[in-house]
């Protein structure tokens, strides 16, 4: 293994927390470069620091400075507009060529932010590969089991999301039976689960219809899983219970799973199952 601290490129949510948690309870040698405007606070608390997302003038001169033994870019980040990304992408890159990637979609503009950092001799890792326990394997259950209208949504909900990777589309949805109730976009899982609430509402938004659904949440065809891994956690879960779903399937093997027995234990005090299922698209091991 080389020398040098593994720096962790960190946006929002837990999951950047708890990787780093995990590498300081494994002895190792952590340097946070947190994104301004993103990383949660208690994170920036911890970081070595903070940065723009767009400076990448100082995120290559810092990582230069800290001489890392690997790079692993965790949590999410709103997308820039295109001049923003054209701007400081062009700093770096031939301009035509960063308009081509830049136009492909989000999946593209995270491959291009992997390009530049290998570029100049960075290992870019995924936090699966740094902390593989955060992430679901098959064997994961609650104490409820999906019935048969709810193994139906899933096995919609997978052929769905197969066909839409070619689109860069989100990495959910949720599906009652063979109905498509929404579709992950840029918003994010937990505001599509709140679209979903709000269409289940009363005419008058006072009572909400329990009519079931299934949350499917797995990576895309052809993603690299070192970068925007999905990840549910407690809150998915609360939403999910909001939204009147009966549960939530997880991709096994390419889904962060955090906080996971309080994850399990919160579905189960709902009333939902959790459950991870195989993608027949993902050739990867699963424990």
């Amino acid at each position: 293994m080389p020398k040098g601290p593994i720096a962790i490129l960190a946006g929002a949510g837990q999951l950047p927390i708890q990787l780093l948690s995990h590498l300081e309870r494994t002895g190792q040698e952590v340097r946070v470069l947190a994104f301004r405007g993103f990383a949660e606070a208690e994170l920036q608390r911890r970081a070595n620091a903070t940065v723009d997302l767009l400076d990448l003038k100082t995120i290559m001169s810092t990582l230069e400075e800290w001489r890392p033994q690997a790079v692993s870019l965790v949590g999410a980040v709103r997308r820039p507009g295109f001049s923003a990304l054209l701007s400081a992408y062009s700093l770096l890159r031939n301009m035509h060529e960063v308009k081509d990637v830049i136009a492909r979609g989000d999946d593209q503009v995270l491959r291009g932010a992997v390009m530049l950092l290998e570029e100049r001799g960075h290992r870019v890792v995924g936090a699966h590969e740094l902390a593989p326990n955060l992430v679901a394997d098959r064997a994961l259950t609650g104490n409820l089991q999906p019935g048969a209208d709810d193994r139906e949504a899933i096995a919609v909900g997978l052929e769905l999301l197969a066909s839409l990777s070619a689109f860069d589309i989100g990495q959910g949805a949720v599906i009652a039976r063979r109905h498509v109730l929404a579709i992950e976009g840029p918003e994010g899982t937990d505001r599509m689960m709140r679209r979903v609430r709000w269409l289940r509402q009363s005419w008058f938004g006072l009572r909400r219809r329990e009519e079931g659904g299934v949350l499917i949440k797995a990576a895309k065809r052809g993603q690299d899983l070192r970068v925007d891994m999905p990840t549910v956690g407690p809150r998915t879960v609360i939403e999910a219970a909001k939204a009147g779903l009966s549960g939530i399937a997880i991709g096994a093997g390419s889904t962060f799973l955090l906080e996971q027995e309080n994850t399990l234990r919160t579905a189960d005090r709902l009333g939902l199952f959790v459950v991870a299922v195989d993608l027949p698209w993902m050739e990867i091991p699963i424990g």
